[in-house]
């Protein structure tokens, strides 16, 4: 009698292809978020910002954003921003931007404690250089500010650097889930000259093609400047726009 061996079997080699690459992403960046965000609940400021945004046409737009920041989760109030502006596209990838806003900074220690840090009115124009590589997309933000502030007048200069990759399902021709990493660093032409490294890591998400929600974690840190303190922040973020409607022609 003759025996005939099993064939040995065949191992499951797992593939991981473009769309297990995303939901493993995904499932990474839900998890750690969180982590990140609530691990130390003392040390976590409040960071919510409320963007609107006017579409005319393909070159020119209009903007206004406000912002409310907080020391502790959502308590020691310390700072709020409203600006506003309007943007040009030269080019399909350049953006011009002039904007001007208000800058309140109030003493830590509790809900905007008096006499304030700092009282400003900035007025700043802006260039973002963006370019994509597939569905990645890498964005180059140069902002001037002129600062009016209750010190005294002040120039600064900030580059941010950002990166962005959507992702899900696509319905009404966009992806619901965007990720992004954006660093920023703020300078100024007197002695230190760096001012400031901003890290920011978030998630929207797009309920319709001209509404979404972000969520994200922020660190920043300052080197010996006193109009704005904190380190660590939730941010929770509403973005809107709103689009011109053309008539149609008869």
């Amino acid at each position: 009698m003759s025996i005939i061996a099993n064939p040995i079997p065949k191992l499951n080699v797992l593939t991981l292809n473009h769309s297990t690459l995303k939901r493993n992403f995904f499932a990474f960046f839900t998890f750690l978020l969180p982590y990140i965000c609530f691990t130390q609940p003392f040390d976590l400021g409040s960071w919510n910002i409320v963007n609107l945004k006017y579409t005319h046409n393909e070159k020119w737009s209009l903007f206004g954003e406000t912002q409310l920041r907080s020391l502790k989760f959502y308590n020691n109030f310390h700072y709020y921003e409203y600006k506003g502006g309007i943007n040009y596209k030269p080019y399909k990838n350049v953006t011009l931007s002039l904007a001007a806003g208000s800058y309140q900074t109030y003493k830590a220690g509790g809900n905007f404690v008096l006499p304030k840090n700092n009282d400003e009115f900035r007025l700043w124009p802006q260039v973002i250089l963006s370019q994509s590589i597939g569905d990645l997309k890498v964005e180059q933000r140069y902002r001037t500010e002129m600062r009016f502030t209750s010190n005294g007048y002040r120039n600064r200069f900030r580059y941010r650097l950002g990166l962005s990759y959507p992702f899900g399902k696509t319905k009404n021709d966009f992806k619901p889930f965007q990720v992004s990493l954006s660093n920023e660093i703020f300078f100024t032409n007197r002695a230190p000259y760096f001012e400031r490294n901003r890290v920011l890591l978030a998630l929207n998400y797009k309920i319709s093609k001209l509404n979404s929600f972000q969520l994200g974690y922020l660190h920043q840190f300052d080197y010996q400047i006193n109009d704005e303190t904190g380190r660590d922040f939730l941010v929770l973020g509403f973005y809107h726009e709103f689009i011109r409607k053309v008539g149609s022609k008869r």
